[in-house]
């Protein structure tokens, strides 16, 4: 019997040591895989693309209607009291506006309070809280898109001293009160998980520290199992064991789950705040800090948008763990689960709303930067993107193809629209569409849709004829009659204007202004199609190489950003500036990558390029 309890004895410690030895192993290979991927680069960071920042400067032409549709789109709220930051209010002619900090490609701008006057329609007075007049102020720009990694995951980086301090503590009451004194794992908390096991029969508690929740969102799946459970167990102490407790809740504060936005998920505080909220982080209030905190139990089950009562006694729970924990105080308890939840009705902000410019960003971005940085990098991309131009092109294309439509007795909807806007002498892209539809991402036909472009190609045939004031000038008569081209190899062409009338003949001015079809024939084949095709080429279209006279009529395709790059030219009086839609790439830090500086050539003289523009406009 002896023998026999000493044979089991050996055994047993046998079996312990090669278990010991197994565990250390095992931990040791987990233990390289935190030390791996948490010394690295934590996460793939999208890039950022942002739109112009609204400039502000006395004599600029702005509303007061213009400037609130701007502060409304970023997220400024209205108010009665003195402003705070991300506030604004209006008293008669005046408005206050609550400044925030702003980062830009050249520059930041401060948080300020800035006072403004509008007197017809322009911006006649701007100075700061302290009446001393301000040259330009900058609001800060405006979030149009990102570039997604695979696993489509966004977030906004928070470091741990720019979170408010009442957004930490309430975390730590609600979720983890002993952080700061376990070592990664809390025995105490996972015994009473254990209990509350047992007694259910399955797993419906965890006892997770936040640490474990770390390791668990960060290096594992969210099966329940016993395996998962011992995995998170180890890696949280080795988490403990490398890095400060300050590293590990700032990585937290980042990679917590806090909800989706279609394929895009919502990682981190910092993002929350700005996707439910509409406004940093720093502008939280405390029912707001409660319900973001309320959401780290579930935020699919507590879902403020899709499941408000829900939610709203899952904030009122965790408020009422702040009163407890002195983080409020108790009298103003009421007051705060009086309040509504007040998320914002969509998280959307500026994302999705711009799909045509956002593809012509990327067709930019891709021939300097891999896909792996536009997604990986966090990369802050500054873009020309006037929201308030782009607005007025969707609301212009929404009224009129209706009209159109009703006019010519065409099925409801049955007419498509492009449209892109620049500024003439930059060649900045201000707004772009590419559907009627401004929210589809699909077909460009901005940039894609090839198509005739008519007489859209008149003003390069009278300004090659205007290149030769001795044969030609605004005044020359052109015959507006009957014509018959005789082509080798093709019948004859009896080109005819729109409305089959001549008009004999008429000064050159009137027949560019009335967009005449027989005159422009007549003309460019006195000066010769080869020529006219040369003067495309030199605005910035496209023309064949083998030019016929249909070409006199618009007989050559192009899509619509390339006719623009034509007419900007002609803008510019004769100085081609080649369009484009990005100003600077940052990296992660705000260094900058990139700048597309301003690049000119002249390729039309400025004279002849005058009578153009002058006569288009005539009557």
């Amino acid at each position: 019997m002896r023998h026999f309890f000493f044979t089991v004895l050996k055994l047993g410690l046998a079996l312990f040591v090669v278990g010991a030895i197994a565990l250390g192993l095992y931990a040791t290979h987990l233990d390289r895989i935190v030390q791996e991927r948490f010394s690295g680069s934590l996460w793939a960071l999208p890039a950022k693309v942002y739109a112009r920042a609204m400039e502000l400067y006395v004599g600029l032409p702005l509303s007061p209607a213009q400037l609130e549709r701007e502060l409304r789109r970023l997220g400024y709220r209205s108010t009665e009291g003195v402003p705070r930051a991300g506030e604004y209010r209006q008293s008669g002619a005046e408005w206050e506006v609550y400044a925030r900090h702003a980062e830009h490609f050249d520059g930041e701008e401060p948080e300020r309070l800035l006072r403004l006057r509008f007197e017809a329609e322009r911006l006649s007075g701007l100075w700061d809280a302290e009446r001393v007049a301000v040259a330009v102020a900058r609001l800060e720009p405006l979030v149009i898109g990102s570039f997604y990694p695979d696993k489509q995951e966004d977030r906004v980086m928070l470091r741990l001293q720019d979170t408010p301090p009442l957004l930490v503590h309430t975390l730590l009451a609600v979720e983890d009160r002993a952080y700061f004194e376990h070592h990664g794992v809390n025995p105490w908390t996972i015994m009473r998980a254990m209990l509350v096991n047992i007694g259910s029969g399955e797993l419906t508690q965890g006892g997770s520290t936040i640490t474990q929740q770390l390791a668990k969102n960060f290096f594992l799946s969210h099966e329940r199992t016993l395996v998962r459970k011992l995995n998170e167990l180890i890696m949280a102490v080795e988490l403990e064991l490398h890095y400060s407790k300050e590293q590990i809740l700032e990585a937290y504060l980042n990679e917590v789950w806090l909800g989706q936005d279609g394929n895009r998920a919502i990682h981190g505080f910092g993002l929350a705040s700005e996707f439910y909220f509409g406004r940093p982080i720093a502008e939280l209030t405390p029912e707001q800090i409660a319900t973001l905190v309320g959401m780290v139990k579930g935020a699919g089950y507590y879902n403020p948008r899709r499941s408000p009562e829900r939610t709203l006694e899952r904030r009122n729970v965790v408020l009422g763990v702040m009163a407890q924990q002195g983080l409020l105080k108790p009298e103003q308890l009421d007051l705060w689960r009086a309040r509504p939840l007040g998320v914002t009705a969509s998280g959307n902000a500026g994302q999705g709303l711009y799909p045509a410019f956002l593809q012509l960003v990327s067709q930019q971005l891709k021939r300097e930067y891999d896909e792996k940085a536009l997604s990986t990098l966090g990369l802050k991309i500054y873009t020309t993107l006037d929201p308030e131009a782009q607005m007025q092109v969707e609301k212009a294309v929404a009224e009129q193809l209706p009209i159109l439509e009703k006019s010519r007795k065409l099925p409801l909807d049955s007419l498509q629209a492009a449209a892109v806007i620049t500024e003439p002498v930059s060649g900045e892209i201000l707004a772009m569409l590419g559907d009627r539809n401004a929210r589809f991402a699909g077909f460009n036909r901005a940039l894609d849709a090839r198509r005739p472009i008519g007489s859209l190609v008149k003003p390069a045939i009278y300004l090659t004829a205007l290149e030769r004031p001795a044969q030609f000038t605004l005044s020359s008569l052109i015959a507006d009659e009957p014509m018959t081209i005789e082509q080798a190899g093709s019948p004859p062409w009896s080109p005819q204007n729109y409305d089959h009338r001549f008009r004999g003949d008429v000064p050159l001015y009137k027949a560019l202004a009335n967009s005449l079809n027989l005159p422009a024939v007549r003309v460019g084949l006195d000066v010769g199609v080869q020529e006219v095709a040369a003067t495309v080429q030199r605005l910035g279209g496209r023309a064949p190489d083998k030019p016929t006279p249909a070409m006199l009529l618009g007989a050559l395709d192009m899509a619509p950003v390339e006719v623009t790059q034509m007419m900007q030219t002609l803008a510019a009086g004769g100085f081609r500036t080649p369009m484009r839609a990005i100003r600077a790439v940052l990296d992660a830090d705000g260094k900058p990558l990139a700048r597309y500086v301003l690049t000119v050539r002249q390729d039309a003289q400025p004279q002849p390029v005058f009578l153009v523009t002058y006569a288009m406009q005539a009557t």
